[in-house]
């Protein structure tokens, strides 16, 4: 297997794993799997820290960066280093940042969301694939149980499709995370799951989706980019990508997108006998 140049963003890399990740030995296919569902840690793990989560030796963590078209660990760390500071401010950098700009006051707080929350409405109008949304649907209404799982940033999606989903009387189950209890077994035949994540994407989220996945159960994903871990076979995406301010994003197309899920499963779902 040839060496390539190294990839020059965060979208490279995820396209090189889907590139390379089939025709891997075993362990440096380890190292894809993990690094794909992982790639948040990777701007602030070391390497022993990414191979024990791989399970497979330090060696072949530096093998596989090679691989990808990296001198090694620390020029692949980079480029998500990079990333991180230019997407990922802290809290305290970013209402630092509101101050210096003069927009904290609450009006004039509300009137910028506002704007952004139109713009993230009117992008999910212009992009989102209606048929996709329609076999979406159509899953999520065949199935006996829904299995709702979002957390951190997501999970106020995932709880309120719960919420709609119960109001509707429509079984459904809210994998929230407590405890660190593994709830996949709760996931049986003739159920579905809804998985929801953005960026920087949550492991127990993309862990429950491959579950999911490689057990036949459908999976309906709503993610915010391609190079998403959950944007795997298997899996029906549903995109969207919320304008923010000021590096804070709100909600506002996501929940649109996620009471329109709800409402269009519990349309179109058989009432109970």
């Amino acid at each position: 297997m040839q060496d390539r140049p190294a990839p020059q963003s965060i979208e490279g890399f995820h396209q090189r794993l889907r590139e390379l990740s089939d025709g891997l030995p075993k362990r440096l296919k380890q190292c894809a799997e993990y690094l794909a569902a992982n790639s948040d840690r990777i701007a602030l793990s070391t390497v022993a820290e990414l191979a024990a989560g791989a399970e497979v030796q330090p060696s072949a963590m530096m093998r596989f960066c090679q691989i990808m078209g990296f001198s090694g660990f620390s020029e692949m760390q980079k480029l998500f280093r990079e990333s991180v500071a230019k997407g990922f401010p802290d809290y305290a950098s970013r209402l630092a940042n509101l101050r210096e700009r003069g927009a904290g006051s609450p009006s004039a707080l509300l009137a910028e969301f506002v704007d952004a929350g139109r713009m993230s409405l009117e992008n999910l109008a212009n992009t989102v694939d209606s048929r996709v949304l329609d076999e979406a649907v159509a899953r999520l209404a065949q199935a006996q149980m829904l299995h709702v799982i979002g957390l951190r940033r997501a999970f106020p999606v995932a709880s309120y499709l719960t919420y709609a989903f119960e109001k509707m009387e429509i079984p459904a189950m809210l994998h929230d995370g407590v405890g660190k209890l593994n709830q996949a077994h709760a996931v049986r035949p003739g159920d579905a799951l809804i998985a929801i994540t953005f960026a920087p994407y949550t492991e127990d989220t993309v862990a429950l989706a491959r579950n999911c996945t490689t057990r036949g159960i459908p999976v309906v994903a709503i993610t915010d980019t391609v190079i998403s871990p959950v944007q795997i076979e298997g899996v029906l995406p549903l995109s969207v990508s919320e304008v923010d301010f000021g590096a804070f994003r709100a909600l506002s197309a996501t929940l649109s997108l996620a009471i329109t899920l709800a409402v269009a499963v519990g349309a179109q779902r058989k009432p109970r006998p």
